[in-house]
């Protein structure tokens, strides 16, 4: 019991808004030394924390976050995403909902350019919202369309959950492999869970948009019809399009093809956003100083959650923490997807208080493993994880997509809005969920198929 007291108290202190890295650093070590004096821990655990930050700071995988950060950044910070926004809206101009449908794809573009859930979901809020409420969009449905979108960043790669999920996935799934005492191993990497993501992603947007044409054609109170006045012409639209459409897809075409690695690809991208940037002549030296300091704050947030997560992971499993909840969920009844599903309730609920970073590293390494000895498909499971914790954050009252829009948006507006207008999203989320799992295929039909 000494390892979920220490699970209990790190939720406490994060509760009462401790910072996530030291908190779960801090407390790990204390609760060490004292469970040492009661012999219920042996500190010479420890002298395996140099090695496992070693491994963080030399993973050749994490280094492709940085890199798509600045990626992200660039991209905001050069007004492409303006500019597309802009030009989508124009595309679709003459089509019931067509600014709800533009934001939508818009905010997927964005995604596949972030992959920061946070940075895409002030950045809609900033460009989409007033011009939404200006066309007399009805507040709720303007509010949950941006929410939606901007949280597409959790499962369009290049999301950065999923290059940490690959990571975590692929850890356990060798883990997995071991217990079962099988030595000739499969390995799983990013791009299969890149993959893998590809078709939830798009069956999310497809969902989205056709939501937006039903409130569009049957609760016009909601969504205005919109005739835009100017005209224009599709070069212009191409123009604004197709640089950065090139760089997505040249980016994600190069990974899900096996010819780069994500740490590769990744470095293309951000020198292509410096591209894009200087071409469109939106960048200087301020700018490339902004963005540079912006990524390094993300960066280093993100790494040393990793530290926190790392030491807590190595003091949980030296309590037997992972023993308790391997025997928890073997002498649980019920079959392999009654458990699966009280992880990912668990998981859910940890997505309001936790960021994704510590689920990944916190609690995944602790219940994937058992759940792959079970015979459940790694991608598929790393593919569900994701869209779980974008649900999460989506959901009322402690999503953390509402938090990073309420901080962007008018104050008049009032919560209760913004949580009605979320909730149609969140089912079409829960409906994808279902599909997925009733249909695995969707997510492993592809990586097979491209590294089998």
């Amino acid at each position: 019991m000494l390892s979920i007291s220490l699970f209990i108290i790190v939720i406490f202190l994060l509760m009462l808004g401790y910072p996530v890295a030291f908190t779960l650093s801090g407390v790990s070590l204390i609760f060490a030394i004292f469970c040492s004096f009661t012999n219920n821990f042996d500190l010479s655990l420890l002298y395996a924390l140099p090695s496992r930050l070693f491994g963080i700071i030399t993973n050749e995988t994490l280094v492709a976050i940085p890199m798509f950060i600045f990626m992200g950044i660039m991209l905001e910070k050069s007004k492409i995403a303006e500019n597309l926004l802009e030009s989508m809206s124009k595309l679709f101009s003459n089509l019931k909902g067509g600014l709800g449908i533009s934001v939508i794809i818009v905010g997927a573009l964005l995604a596949a350019s972030t992959g920061i859930v946070g940075a895409t979901v002030v950045t809609m809020g900033l460009l989409s919202l007033p011009t939404m409420l200006k066309k007399k969009y009805d507040v709720k449905v303007a509010t949950g369309t941006i929410l939606a979108s901007g949280t597409l960043g959790q499962i369009i790669p290049p999301s950065i959950i999923l290059i940490l999920l690959g990571d975590v996935i692929s850890s356990s799934y060798q883990e997995a492999q071991n217990m079962m005492g099988i030595f000739s191993q499969e390995s799983v990497s990013v791009g299969d869970l890149f993959a893998g993501a590809i078709f939830p992603g798009l069956i999310l947007v497809s969902f989205y948009i056709i939501y937006i044409i039903y409130i569009a054609n049957f609760k016009k109170n909601l969504i205005p019809e919109i005739k835009y006045n100017e005209s224009f012409k599709m070069t212009e639209i191409f123009l604004s399009l197709y640089a950065p459409l090139f760089l997505i897809f040249a980016v994600l075409g190069s990974i899900i093809m096996g010819i780069a690695t994500p740490s590769e690809a990744s470095s293309f991208g951000a020198i292509g956003a410096i591209i894009l940037a200087a071409i469109n002549k939106k960048i200087n030296k301020s700018i490339l100083k902004e963005v540079l300091i912006k990524t390094s704050k993300i960066t280093s947030m993100i790494f040393i959650l990793l530290i926190g997560a790392t030491i807590f992971s190595l003091v949980f499993r030296g309590l037997e923490g992972d023993v308790f909840i391997n025997n928890l969920l073997l002498e649980m009844p019920g079959d392999v997807y009654f458990k699966l599903f009280i992880v990912m309730f668990v998981i859910f609920l940890l997505g309001f208080i936790l960021d994704f970073i510590e689920i990944t590293y916190v609690v995944i390494p602790v219940v994937a493993p058992i759940l792959l000895t079970m015979g459940l498909d790694p991608i598929w499971l790393g593919i569900l994880i994701a869209i779980n914790l974008q649900t999460s954050f989506l959901t009322p009252p402690f999503g953390f997509a509402i938090f990073y829009l309420k901080s962007v948006i008018p104050k008049n507006i009032n919560t209760v809005d913004i949580y009605k207008g979320v909730i149609p999203f969140i089912i079409i989320q829960l409906i994808t969920i279902i599909i997925i799992v009733i249909i695995p295929e969707i997510t492993t039909w592809l990586p097979n198929k491209l590294f089998s």
